[in-house]
C-alpha cells in the first residue's frame, strides 16, 4: 500500500465525517480478503476517494488518462491507487495492470460509464469493465452511489449534505452458452448498479436487473 494513500485514507475520512453526512450501507457485503471488482455510478470527483474509503480495503482504480499527464499528478494519483486507462479504446496497458490487481487478490474499482454523468443518472456504460470480469472470473460488487451531485461550492458543504455509498452483493455475469455477448453482459453489470440506487439515478437502465 502506497504510503500517499495511508497519508491520505484517514484525511478523507475525517473530512467526510465533519463535512457531511456521509453513511456506508452494506458494507458487510465486501469481501474480507480475495478479488473482487468494483463497479458504481459516477457523477463528480467526489467519488472516487469517498468510494475507496468505505470499502475497509486498499483498493486500485482505473482513472482517466488525462490525471496523469504531468509528473506531479501522476505521482500523487499513483500513489492514491489510481492508474490510466485510454477511453474510447482498448488500452491493452490497462487491462494487464488491472488484471495484475486482481491476481494478486486485491480490489479493483471501475466506472464503467467512463466519465462523469452531467445529470446524476446512469448513462450508457463501455465494454471494458466486462472484458475485465469475462477474463478474470471474480466476483463483481455493485455500488450506488448518492448525493455527491448536489456538492458544489462552500454554501453546500456548510449544509453538511448527506452523502450515501450503498454496496450490494457480489456476483457473477450469467453463464453463456457458447460465444459471450459483451452488451449483454454490460447490460447486466449496470442493471446491478441500477438495483443499489434511487429509481431516480437509475437512467437508462431503468428497466430491472436481467436474468
Amino acid at each position: 500500500m502506497p504510503w500517499i494513500y495511508r497519508i491520505c485514507c484517514p484525511s478523507v475520512r475525517i473530512l467526510l465525517f465533519l463535512l457531511s453526512r456521509w453513511e456506508v450501507k452494506g458494507k458487510e457485503n465486501v469481501p474480507r480478503k480475495g478479488p473482487v471488482i468494483v463497479v458504481a455510478n459516477h457523477m463528480t470527483v467526489l467519488d472516487p476517494p469517498m468510494l475507496s474509503v468505505s470499502l475497509g480495503r486498499y483498493a486500485q482504480i482505473m482513472a482517466k488518462e488525462e490525471l496523469f499527464r504531468s509528473r506531479v499528478s501522476s505521482y500523487l494519483m499513483s500513489g492514491l491507487g489510481a492508474f490510466p486507462v485510454h477511453r474510447g479504446r482498448l488500452d491493452r496497458q490497462a487491462m494487464r495492470v488491472a488484471e495484475k490487481a486482481l491476481a494478486d487478490g486485491g480490489i479493483l474499482i471501475v466506472f464503467p460509464e467512463g466519465q462523469r454523468s452531467r445529470n446524476g443518472q446512469l448513462q450508457r456504460a463501455s465494454d471494458g469493465v466486462t472484458l475485465i470480469a469475462l477474463r478474470s472470473g471474480v466476483p463483481i460488487l455493485p455500488v450506488g452511489i448518492t448525493g455527491t451531485e448536489r456538492v458544489s461550492g462552500i454554501w453546500s458543504v456548510l449544509r453538511r449534505p448527506r452523502l450515501t455509498v450503498n454496496i450490494g452483493r457480489p456476483f457473477h455475469p450469467p453463464p453463456a452458452n457458447g460465444k459471450v455477448d459483451r452488451t449483454e453482459c454490460t447490460q447486466y453489470i449496470m442493471e446491478h448498479i441500477a438495483e443499489v440506487l434511487p429509481a431516480e439515478y437509475r437512467g437508462i437502465y431503468a428497466g430491472g436487473k436481467t436474468g
